[in-house]
Parts: structure tokens; sequence; C-alpha cells
């Protein structure tokens, strides 16, 4: 497949075609990271093209919305927390200053990290681990998604 889906991420969840989906959530989807410099990287993806802000949502979606974010982020903590004993906590942001579109962060933190990046936000790590061939998503990486993926089963 194509990286054609990456220019339209939502539309590409709701026709099926976005291979980072996870799992279909209330108000979004659940979908792995790109980038997995923080092994269970993840991203809640609002369903409804066209919405840019938490605030463009009726109250009773936002409210999906942001349970679908505590869901989410108590999946990653709890497979990360199984997989890596220096599973730290995770960290939920809602940003939107670069994807037009509404998203949420949860990024898992270890103890792992270097120690100058361990308590500042991951938009501090160096350019380079976002590109990395290393890091990028992959195969290596089925464990781990299908892991999450499970794990919002059981908590739903």
């Amino acid at each position: 497949m194509t990286d054609l889906w990456r220019a339209d991420r939502v539309g590409a969840a709701l026709r099926g075609e976005n291979p980072t989906v996870l799992r279909r959530l209330e108000a979004g989807f659940a979908v792995i990271g790109d980038v997995q410099f923080l092994p269970g990287y993840s991203v809640l993806l609002a369903d409804e093209p066209g919405v840019r802000r938490l605030s463009d949502l009726p109250k009773a979606r936002r409210m999906s919305f942001l349970s679908d974010m505590d869901l989410l982020g108590e999946a990653v903590e709890r497979v990360c927390r199984r997989l890596d004993p220096d599973f730290r906590r995770v960290n939920l942001e809602i940003l939107g200053n670069r994807d037009p579109f509404l998203h949420a962060h949860v990024w898992p933190r270890f103890d792992w990290e270097p120690a100058e990046l361990r308590g500042v936000p991951v938009w501090l790590y160096p350019r380079e681990r976002w590109s990395d061939e290393r890091f990028r998503l992959g195969p290596r990486h089925d464990v781990l998604r299908e892991s999450i993926g499970a794990e919002l089963d059981r908590l739903r």
C-alpha cells in the first residue's frame, strides 16, 4: 500500500485504508504512531472530517472523544507496563499545531529515556528520532499493536 493515506488520515480510516488503525472507538480511531522511538506511541483521530479542535464538537461528542482518549491511554499504559519493566507513565496531549484535524497523542514514557529528555515534552526529542528508519512503524511492532488492540477490546 502506498503512503497516500497519510494525506487524509481520517478519511482513510473511515474508508478502511489507514493501516495504522488499531480499533474504531466511539468518537474516533485509535491508531499506532508512525514512529516508535517510545514504543507504544499512539494517536486518537476524531472520526469527523473537518473537525479541527475539540471545541468544534458538540458537548456529547466532545465527552466521547475525551473518554476515548482516556481509554487509549489506559490501554497503552497497561500494555507498556506488561512489556517493559522500565515503563514510567503515559502523557496525553491534544495539540493540533501542525495537523489540521482533531487528534490526541498518547505517549508512553520510560525510565530508560536519556536523563536530559525524561522530564521534558516528547517534542523536545532531537529531530532525527522522528525520521530515523530504526523507529519507523513496521512489522517488528506487530506484537505491540496487537497487544494494544486486544487491551482496548478488554477495556471496552
